[in-house]
């Protein structure tokens, strides 16, 4: 999403060029590849340990964390590696997008028309609002697992990048849709004309 912003908005003579088919299929492929490799490592160290018997996982799915809470053998190697992953799929790929994400706002900021800048501001700010919330609660769960208990606060945490980052993604990138645009414009006059009508009656 970064590198297709950064494309649009500071290299758009080149864009249509740039994200070609043949790219989006390697990237996607890669995004695909990481996620099946990237918690490998993590799993074959946790088939080495023991587990305390009737235990019970106070969250909603099984997180590595809060599974390594619940073993009765030494998890150092595992925290070892899990840190070591979560920085690597996690800090290497957040430094890249903060670097693409200074470019596009200097690209933005030398924008002449504020109708330009506002419309750019508006695109990538949904890219941004998806990106601080899956990358802030995910790390914030798996650097603070290791030093604080399980929490509802962590739950809730894992519930935001697990479930509600996945589930608007489709919906904030639908609204790019003109159709569904036009639909959302009527359905939110019909909520406004019916809440007139409502106060009215009640007035």
């Amino acid at each position: 999403m970064a590198y297709d912003c950064f494309m649009a908005i500071c290299h758009p003579l080149h864009y249509v060029a740039m994200m070609n088919p043949r790219l989006c299929h390697l990237m996607a492929l890669g995004s695909w590849l990481i996620s099946i490799l990237g918690p490998l490592p993590d799993t074959l160290t946790i088939l080495r340990l023991s587990f305390c018997t009737n235990r019970e996982i106070p969250h909603f799915f099984c997180d590595l964390p809060e599974v390594l809470k619940l073993t009765c053998s030494d998890t150092l190697i595992n925290n070892v590696v899990l840190y070591s992953v979560a920085i690597i799929l996690g800090i290497f790929p957040l430094t890249g997008i903060l670097l693409s994400y200074s470019q596009i706002f200097c690209s933005i900021l030398r924008i002449s028309s504020d109708r330009g800048k506002y419309k750019a501001f508006f695109t990538c700010g949904y890219y941004l609002l998806m990106f601080s919330l899956f990358y802030g609660t995910s790390l914030g769960v798996y650097f603070s697992s290791g030093a604080t208990p399980s929490s509802r606060m962590s739950l809730m945490a894992s519930v935001m990048y697990t479930m509600v980052t996945p589930m608007l993604n489709p919906f904030i990138y639908s609204l790019w849709n003109r159709d569904i645009k036009v639909a959302m414009g009527r359905v939110l006059s019909r909520m406004m004309r019916l809440r007139e009508k409502v106060n009215a009656r009640l007035s």
